[in-house]
């Protein structure tokens, strides 16, 4: 079973993520032949104040 993991800074809305979810599950089982009721996918949402970008905290 392929697990794909997607982190991300938080603020995505839940619509947002199941199209996220589905067009990349649908990308994968395309690409690589696989059943995609077999693709999980999990969104990891960062809060922004523990991210950084050039030494500078997002949030």
């Amino acid at each position: 079973m392929p697990f794909i993991q997607i982190n991300q800074l938080d603020g995505m809305d839940p619509q947002s993520k199941a199209r996220v979810i589905e067009a990349v599950t649908a990308a994968y089982a395309e690409a690589s032949g696989k059943d995609p009721a077999k693709v999980w996918v999990h969104v990891n949402d960062m809060p922004r104040d523990s991210f950084g970008i050039g030494g500078r905290v997002v949030g």
